[in-house]
């Protein structure tokens, strides 16, 4: 059976390393350094691919075809690409990451490459929470403005989830004086509750990564951001694919198997804030 691969969860190979993912994907092969450090090789040839999943929050490279990154993933069945748009791009929580409105604008290049709209998913992910000058902030409100944009495009799937906020991102919150705001779950509840109700008015289909209490929401569905019978259900010949729980993953993770190609080791110069990984920052 063909594998996933996933390019990446760990870093944004796509818009910061696009000539290590090019150089690879013209192997055909590639070196992945593992958490402990020890790496391996994961093989990339096309016939042994069922879906590439990309991951960024600029998919730039890919639309401008920068070290014919968009032609040599050609080769591949299907292409499912998760794109994170939050609302914070260009400001001090996001710092290198596109203002909104242009990676809003990188959309409908986009569709033309997967082939169709249900082959992108956004993730307004994370939901944030803090405090400038006493005041309250949030990205929430964004929602509203991205849904329409989403609907017009034919794009329904969107992945949620609220700040956790891991120990080396308390560190790098103190570094830089951001005052984050982690709201009880109750509140985070009706927050997403008000999120619902946009998306059911836009006609889109939220689901919570890795937060199952969100799915207490009426309209809120359990995420599994890399699904084996969906992507079997879009893929070009029906191909079948993996269905089992990726064991690698968090528990509340409903992911399948996929074999993620991305090294801890390739700092991101995104530098959010709120980073899980290891942000050049």
């Amino acid at each position: 059976m063909k594998k996933i691969i996933s390019a990446s969860r760990r870093t944004d190979l796509v818009a910061h390393f696009p000539e290590w993912l090019s150089f690879a994907l013209r192997k055909e092969k590639a070196r992945v350094y593992g958490p402990s450090g020890h790496s391996y090789i994961v093989d990339l040839s096309p016939q042994e691919v069922h879906t590439f999943v990309l991951w960024s929050k600029n998919f730039d490279n890919l639309n401008k075809n920068k070290n014919s990154l968009r032609d040599l993933l050609q080769k591949y069945d299907q292409l499912y690409l998760h794109f994170t748009i939050t609302g914070l791009g260009g400001s001090f929580i996001e710092k290198g990451v596109p203002k909104p409105s242009v990676a809003l604008s990188q959309l409908d290049r986009l569709i033309k490459i997967v082939g169709l709209p249900e082959r992108i998913s956004i993730r307004f992910d994370p939901i944030l929470y803090w405090k400038e000058d006493s005041d309250m902030r949030t990205n929430i409100h964004f929602f509203e403005k991205i849904a329409p944009e989403l609907n017009a495009r034919g794009i329904k799937d969107i992945r949620i989830s609220f700040a956790q906020w891991y120990s080396k991102a308390k560190t790098r919150a103190a570094k830089y004086r951001f005052f984050y705001v982690d709201p009880p779950q109750e509140e985070k509840r009706e927050a997403t509750d008000i999120l619902a109700q946009i998306a059911q008015k836009w006609s889109l289909q939220l689901h919570s990564c890795s937060q199952h209490f969100l799915t207490e929401v009426p309209g809120i569905r359990p995420s599994s951001c890399i699904e084996g019978p969906h992507l079997q259900n879009l893929h070009p010949d029906g191909e079948s694919v993996s269905g089992r729980k990726d064991k690698s993953q968090r528990v509340e993770c409903g992911c399948t198997e996929s074999v993620d190609v991305g090294s801890y080791t390739q700092f991101c110069p995104h530098s959010c804030l709120y980073c899980y990984a290891n942000p050049k920052i």
